[in-house]
């Protein structure tokens, strides 16, 4: 399972032209399921972006997670984090797991980051087309895969 999160002072998710989620001061985490994940690449990396400390303190270091800065979260499925580039220029997405895999380990880690943050997660929709506009803090982006652990 892979993730990059950023730290944005504003992130929202339009479908059809139609804005469908908002979020003011957070992380935006786009989400890549691959094949094979399980409920443990779930719970690490939802715990890891949970507790993430990359909002500013008082003294100006980043030692504050998303609660601790009242931040909110915006999380988007993005299969394409599983592109393979290694032969020609076309991606390959084989390692991306499929919708009937993906779908529910997605739907729980929304549930997750909520139960671990104490609020409420805002998301896109599974499989559409969506246009995502964000302002990234900082910027700040980080990314993490469950299998690599770093």
């Amino acid at each position: 399972m892979r993730a990059v999160v950023q730290r944005v002072s504003e992130a929202s998710v339009s479908i059809g032209g139609q804005e469908h989620a908002r979020i003011g001061r957070g992380l935006l985490v786009l989400l890549g399921v691959e094949a094979g994940d399980s409920n443990d690449d779930l719970q690490w990396l939802c715990g890891k972006i949970a507790r993430l400390r990359i909002f500013a303190g008082a003294d100006g270091k980043m030692d504050l997670d998303t609660v601790q800065a009242s931040g909110d979260i915006l999380l988007v499925s993005q299969f394409t984090l599983h592109a393979s580039t290694a032969k020609g220029n076309r991606p390959s997405y084989i390692r991306a797991a499929r919708p009937e895999e993906a779908i529910p380990l997605y739907e729980r880690a929304k549930e997750v980051l909520a139960t671990a943050t104490g609020r409420t997660v805002q998301c896109g929709v599974f499989g559409a087309d969506m246009q995502i506009a964000l302002v990234n803090d900082g910027p700040v982006t980080i990314t993490m895969d469950s299998r690599v652990k770093e």
